[in-house]
């Protein structure tokens, strides 16, 4: 005898999150409380990517019902479940008591409580990217779980982007420092397991080297420490992202790592150092502004709502620049640059209409995008256009995400492999003995 069908009713955020997510419940009926149509009213205007997706759903909920109704419930597609819009009802009497009537959470609680005293052979399960419904759900003996369909399975398989091959022949080691020697690729150890862009550390007792997959040549390469606009790695790991960061043949780049380790410098000085291969230098970040609304809550004109969001972007212009003095050319280079918008420093909602044709496009706070929002950016990238993404996976701010659901864990899960792609990981803090133990310990 076949199970019953489950039953998911959405939650808002879900929405918000994926406006295609009613086609990821396979054969599963889903119910969408009338609150929640209510909220995605709230979110139709506007150019972020929650409005898009309020829109996006609203129009697929069009073409599904047409000249349907949808209290009787509706096919969503072949090989799938039924949808139902749900009424609102007065609340439960096992809920009154301890909920609010005035929160439309409560409301979707309530609905998802009702159905499930309604059908106590099936498994009715709420599905929200709100921690604290979940838990109040589960308070109420109702299931709850997030929406994990763009989740990364494991982030302790995502890749670092390099590795350290011990033991390495120290005659061909010795090659790859006495010139800039290229090994072929089946004669390197495992070669078959190699990835596009994968850098190592090729070590054995006595010295080691710095090498790279080069997959357009097939070849190993030697790399070399240089430097971009006056900023020099410190590690290996920074070499590494530095060589990724310049190289004309990789047009996507992430590189992750906790705080002080020099993503963003290092993105910022890279694209400065290649500036004459492109048009403009766009730098930003996303806006998690208080409980996620849009800035035009907070106090004062636009640049004081701004600065504290963008702050850290100038701070890493300001050591590069501050490492020429006022007279000197690359010193007034970088403030031409500026005036003339030839960088540009500003929130990623300004920037995500303009053109993407012959960019150095530097997003940083990967981490607090949605998988949804990395591959948009992506997919308006023109010719000749690279594309960075920074962050640290650990670090998240937005209210709905978490480290296996955010853009960045999802961009370095679905891109490994790919010839134009290169993540680096960078592990080793740079800023202070002091910084680093904080960063580990506090």
């Amino acid at each position: 005898m076949p199970k019953p069908k489950k039953i998911f009713v959405l939650d808002t955020n879900v929405i918000l999150h994926d406006s295609t997510c009613l086609y990821q419940f396979q054969q599963n009926d889903v119910i969408l409380p009338v609150t929640v149509l209510e909220e995605l009213d709230r979110f139709k205007k506007g150019s972020e990517i929650l409005n898009y997706h309020a829109r996006e759903f609203v129009r697929i909920l069009d073409t599904l019902s047409a000249d349907k109704l949808l209290d009787g419930g509706i096919k969503i597609g072949p090989r799938l479940g039924n949808l139902k819009i749900r009424l609102d009802q007065e609340f439960h009497k096992d809920l009154v008591l301890n909920f609010s009537i005035n929160k439309p959470d409560h409301h979707i609680l309530n609905i998802g409580y009702h159905i499930s005293k309604e059908n106590p052979q099936r498994e009715v399960i709420l599905v929200t990217k709100d921690v604290n419904l979940r838990m109040k759900a589960k308070s109420i003996g109702l299931l709850a779980e997030d929406y994990k369909t763009d989740h990364v399975k494991d982030i302790t398989t995502l890749q670092k982007g390099y590795r350290t091959i011990e033991n390495f022949p120290e005659d061909l080691i010795k090659k790859f420092l006495d010139k800039p020697y290229e090994f072929e690729l089946d004669k390197f150890p495992d070669y078959k397991k190699i990835q596009p862009n994968e850098y190592f550390i090729l070590r054995n007792k006595k010295s080691s080297v710095l090498a790279k997959y080069d997959k357009y040549e097939e070849k190993i390469k030697r790399i070399d420490k240089v430097t971009a606009y006056g900023i020099t790695p410190r590690n290996a790991e920074q070499t590494f992202a530095l060589d990724a960061l310049m190289d004309n043949n990789i047009s996507l780049v992430s590189v992750s790592g906790k705080a002080g380790t020099g993503k963003t410098l290092l993105a910022l000085a890279a694209a400065l150092e290649k500036r004459k291969h492109y048009r403009q230098i766009f730098m930003a970040r996303p806006i998690i502004a208080l409980s996620n609304r849009d800035i035009g809550y907070l106090p004062g004109d636009i640049e004081s709502k701004l600065f504290p969001y963008m702050q850290p972007l100038y701070d890493n212009l300001s050591v590069i620049q501050n490492q020429y003095s006022e007279t000197e050319q690359k010193y007034k280079q970088i403030k031409k640059y500026l005036e003339e918008e030839k960088l540009v420093i500003a929130p990623l909602a300004y920037i995500r209409g303009r053109s993407l044709v012959k960019i150095y496009f530097i997003v940083d706070e990967a981490q607090n995008l949605t998988p949804h929002e990395v591959k948009t950016i992506i997919t308006r990238a023109g010719e000749n256009t690279k594309i960075v993404f920074t962050g640290d996976i650990f670090q998240i701010d937005h209210p709905y995400l978490d480290t296996q659901s955010n853009g960045l864990s999802y961009l370095i899960e679905k891109m490994k492999g790919q010839n134009l792609y290169a993540h680096i990981n960078l592990e080793k803090g740079e800023r202070s003995e002091l910084a680093d133990l904080a960063s580990s310990l506090l």
